[in-house]
């Protein structure tokens, strides 16, 4: 029997030691989205929850304003979830209410109440871009960050506020939304975003959200305690200020009707 000659020997020895290798091989974009998966994973389970939140809107010259909001969301099984901002402060938005019925695949349904006009106003698609009750976080920042409205890219393994981080950028995939893309730093520990850095349609930064304060609720779920968006077109700021989180409260899918908008208290 004739041997194999060494050539075809290494051949072997190369395929062998490759081959698991190969196999485990991801692309960049693979790798983006299995780490979003993951962090999307990690938050499901929570059903329902209530909080309340300080809204602190600040100019460029640190003239500031303040909103004191409820906030109701609802957990839906195979789609996005539904949430409801209710205004209580100060007493030009008291009454104002947001309902959003968040989608995986399609454009998120939203609708403001405005009790001045006394009318339920649907959110065009194209207008989703727009500033949120003159806040720098806009109505798209609203609904929930389903996986499937994004394409994703792994960039880089980066360190951030001491705190090892997947650095993964996204690509919207609603042709209206008002960024080409969004670079977030994702904590390995417990896949909590850490900041978002958010550009625009001419792919110039626009703003950068940072989520400070991170508790646990129910054993496993993170949520932060402040969320601070800064314009870095415009020099004004937002800071939201989370407290009271309550889960699994009992809100149901009619909790969050539209034709019970003008009604919400």
């Amino acid at each position: 029997m004739r041997m194999p000659n060494k050539f075809f020997m290494v051949s072997l020895l190369l395929t062998a030691f490759l081959s698991p290798l190969c196999v485990n091989a991801q692309t960049p974009e693979q790798r983006g989205l299995e780490i979003s998966q993951e962090a999307d994973r990690r938050g499901n389970g929570f059903d329902d929850f209530r909080a309340e939140m300080e809204m602190i809107l600040k100019n460029r010259h640190g003239d500031e304003s303040r909103r004191y909001i409820r906030i109701m969301g609802l957990e839906v099984e195979d789609d996005g979830d539904k949430g409801l901002s209710i205004f209580d402060e100060p007493a030009d938005v008291k009454g104002t209410a947001m309902l959003t019925h968040s989608h995986k695949v399609k454009t998120d349904d939203q609708w403001l109440y405005l009790p001045a006009l006394k009318r339920v106003k649907r959110i065009a698609s194209r207008n989703k871009s727009g500033p949120y009750m003159g806040s720098e976080f806009a109505y798209e920042d609203l609904g929930s960050q389903e996986v499937e409205k994004y394409t994703y890219k792994y960039l880089r393994d980066e360190v951030f506020q001491g705190k090892d981080c997947f650095v993964v950028e996204r690509y919207p995939v609603d042709k209206y939304s008002g960024y080409t893309r969004q670079v977030t730093w994702i904590d390995k520990a417990e896949y909590r975003p850490q900041r978002t850095d958010f550009y625009d349609r001419k792919n110039a930064l626009l703003k950068k959200l940072t989520f400070i304060g991170y508790k646990k609720y129910l054993e496993n779920h993170w949520r932060p305690d402040e969320m601070f968006m800064e314009n870095h077109q415009t020099g004004k700021t937002t800071r939201i200020l989370w407290k009271n989180y309550r889960f699994r409260t009992g809100l149901k899918d009619n909790d969050f009707q539209v034709n019970d908008l003008k009604r919400a208290r």
